[in-house]
């Protein structure tokens, strides 16, 4: 890569060029493109590009790699606007929270001469736009990679490249599968949280609840200050997989409301499972110390999660009684 042109300066684009100019790579230039000047005189300002490019035929121009990072919406006119300009060999990519709708647009408005490979690096936070950009965003974030059919191995490995530089972990996966897995695990959190936000402060006893609202409330709800037209266009060009697991979440919740007014045993065991499910997640994530463990007790980091998990599982279903009679011991 000799010239590298990131076509949005929000908090992705930002964020990858602040990365890229923090790797110090010998010879490489970060041209950066956005619609809006404001974006581009921070960029500017903070070190996120070499320099700014006001059209996007020259933002492209004798670029080796350019990055689509605006919203999913508006990656169809951007790959129109710029297709006539791209040199031959040129390999786009996009930062884009679906892929398959991505994936089409890029197959039928790309020229054949330049070669495309989809991008989504799972990282960001509530904090929208430049002002949000953060060097150290995707340090150790899976960045999801789908590449075209026609995509020769050169263009994979330089997005792979892209990735690595910016601290990144590369997954490929499968258009479909990945905007099945994303409506699941991002698409649907963002609506929960939007939702709640919607019915509390709609409320008529939102002036009194919003006194009590502390750091539970504002976990679940974060999501709900993030950009609402990335939100937006990521929703709807991914709303039937969302709504499949909208509906598995009415229906979850039926259950959970089912177990709750029997006031059975069934429910707190449900409880902790959910609790020891997502501590495995976490635990999964720490891989260090996941390591140190086993190097202690010996075994492998699954055995030993096994064991840990089925410990606490055990526990928490025996109930209160277990845990005084423990800490007697």
């Amino acid at each position: 890569m000799e010239r590298v042109t990131i076509i949005g300066l929000g908090l992705i684009g930002g964020s990858l060029g602040l990365a890229l100019k923090k790797a110090k790579v010998s010879g490489l230039e970060v041209v950066g493109y956005n619609r809006g000047p404001r974006a581009c005189l921070k960029a500017r300002k903070i070190g996120a590009v070499d320099k700014i490019v006001w059209n996007l035929g020259g933002a492209v121009k004798q670029s080796s790699l350019v990055v689509i990072a605006v919203p999913v919406v508006a990656v169809k006119d951007i790959m129109e606007a710029i297709a006539p300009h791209l040199p031959a060999g040129c390999v786009v990519t996009d930062t884009s929270s679906t892929k398959a709708q991505v994936m089409e647009w890029a197959r039928d408005i790309l020229p054949s001469s330049v070669h495309f490979v989809g991008g989504h690096p799972m990282a960001g936070k509530e904090t929208p736009g430049i002002d949000g950009a953060d060097a150290e965003l995707f340090q150790d974030a899976t960045y999801c990679l789908v590449p075209s059919v026609t995509a020769p191995s050169e263009a994979v490995d330089a997005v792979v490249e892209l990735a690595q530089i910016v601290g990144a972990k590369h997954l490929f996966v499968d258009a479909t599968e990945h905007d099945g897995f994303v409506a699941a695990i991002s698409h649907l959190p963002l609506l929960m949280s939007a939702a709640l936000v919607s019915l509390t402060t709609n409320s008529q006893s939102w002036r009194e609840m919003a006194r009590l609202a502390s750091s539970g409330y504002r976990d679940v709800t974060r999501l709900a200050s993030g950009d609402s037209t990335m939100g937006h266009d990521m929703c709807v060009t991914n709303k039937e997989n969302i709504g499949r697991w909208i509906d598995a979440l009415t229906e979850e919740l039926g259950r959970f409301k089912t177990l709750m007014n029997e006031d059975g045993e069934q429910f707190r065991i449900e409880l902790a499972r959910a609790q020891l499910a997502r501590d495995k997640w976490l635990a999964g994530k720490q891989t260090s110390e996941l390591d140190a463990a086993v190097k202690v007790h010996g075994g492998t980091g699954e055995t030993l999660m096994s064991f840990l998990v089925g410990q606490r599982l055990a526990r928490a279903m025996q109930g209160p009684k277990a845990d005084d009679r423990s800490r007697r011991k």
